[in-house]
């Protein structure tokens, strides 16, 4: 073992402990009061200069080394989810409610790990920034922050983040050039009849007859109004209207979401979709009213910075390119809209006993704290060598 591997191995155990705290004590977008404190005293006491209220609750420390001008920023998210932990751990959520089942305690606590051994070992030239970034789980976040003038406050080379991943064996690392994560969008399809006697449903248009037509023709959409080659999802999640077995409603709530990688496919689906909506409302006699709301843009990769990460990434663990990007969404895209940069996988999966993100039995890997650790230094090491 390397004495730069026992340097980390020995920050493990006390990381954590943060980690099981704030695991403990999760805390929703925006929210992260005490979060951000608690971070904000581990880096202050490593003696380097910390930001705070960074598009609200964001956290930025910096470190330099030498004389360059060459940056960085390493990028951890901070919040939780809101429903309610069922792993029965000593360490659960005391938040009823609200729960670390993505992983972000862990994110924390491997950036803090990193700006340890980085302060204290100083073989790089240059600026490091440390972005601990505030809901990044639905609310735009690292759009906030950006905003804030992170960028221009702390203006960086390369920006890069990571996301512990339990479909990727324990300490595998894997990213890509180009996409890596899909847009995200959301649609809502208010349905209007006027709502009667089940009865007589020839008195008034059948709001939950059009619904599930409606339904029918957008769960087509995709495979008949976008070209072959292109790639997208799209998925009605919710359909909600009624209160009695005997009365028609007089409006149904459909909702669903849509996640693409191209924005010219991004386009096309929301203008076909209200296309099918008019359609379905015209033949139904129904009132249909489309909100869409395009909350998070697809994460794209920069080659070159994918290119080094994954250099960076086969000096620490097992790095692999990969193979094709995933349709779940990351707010991280709007850094890399406003800085060049790269998101990685880390491995955190543990075999038959791994349960997915988002699920209420779902814990970080404590496992992995060291290696990613090792890559965020690896990181740091190789774009602001000596």
């Amino acid at each position: 073992m390397s004495d730069k591997g026992s340097e980390i191995d020995d920050l493990v155990a006390p990381l954590v402990s943060f980690r099981r705290d704030l695991h403990a004590h999760p805390e929703l977008a925006y929210e992260e009061r005490r979060t951000s404190r608690k971070i904000e005293e581990a880096l202050r006491q490593l003696g380097l200069e910390v930001h705070t209220g960074i598009g609200g609750t964001g956290v930025v420390a910096s470190l330099k080394v030498g004389s360059s001008d060459r940056a960085i920023g390493l990028r951890a998210d901070m919040d939780a989810l809101p429903f309610h932990e069922e792993t029965g751990l000593p360490y659960a959520s005391r938040n009823p409610g609200v729960f670390h089942g993505c992983g972000h305690d862990g994110h924390v606590a491997m950036l803090l790990g990193a700006a340890q051994q980085l302060a204290r070992t100083r073989r790089f030239d240059g600026t490091v920034y440390f972005i601990f970034q505030p809901a990044e789980e639905g609310h735009a976040g690292a759009r906030a922050m950006v905003e804030d003038g992170l960028f221009e406050r702390f203006p960086c080379d390369r920006v890069f983040a990571f996301h512990n991943w339990p479909d990727l064996p324990a300490g595998t690392v894997s990213t890509r050039p180009g996409p890596i994560m899909a847009a995200a969008d959301k649609f809502e399809i208010l349905v209007e009849g006027r709502g009667g006697h089940a009865a007589m449903p020839h008195k008034t248009p059948d709001a939950i007859l059009a619904a599930s037509d409606l339904v029918t023709q957008l769960n087509g959409l995709v495979s008949r109004r976008i070209p072959p080659m292109s790639t997208a999802v799209l998925s009605v999640t919710q359909i909600e209207g009624g209160s009695s077995h005997n009365v028609l409603p007089a409006a149904v709530r459909v909702v669903g979401t849509v996640r693409t990688f191209d924005i010219a496919v991004q386009d096309r689906i929301e203008e076909a979709l209200r296309q099918v909506a008019e359609g379905v409302a015209l033949a139904s006699g129904t009132r249909m009213t489309v909100t869409y709301q395009r909350y998070y843009p697809a994460t794209i990769n920069d080659a070159a910075a994918a290119d080094e990460a994954l250099a960076a990434a086969a000096g620490v663990a097992r790095a692999e390119l990969a193979p094709e990007p995933a349709f779940t969404s990351e707010d991280f895209a709007f850094m890399l809209q406003a800085c060049k940069g790269a998101y990685l996988w880390l491995g955190q999966g543990r075999g038959d006993a791994d349960v997915p993100l988002h699920h209420p039995r779902y814990d970080f890997n404590d496992d992995v704290l060291g290696i990613g650790i090792r890559l965020h230094v690896a990181l740091v090491e190789r774009h602001l060598s000596i």
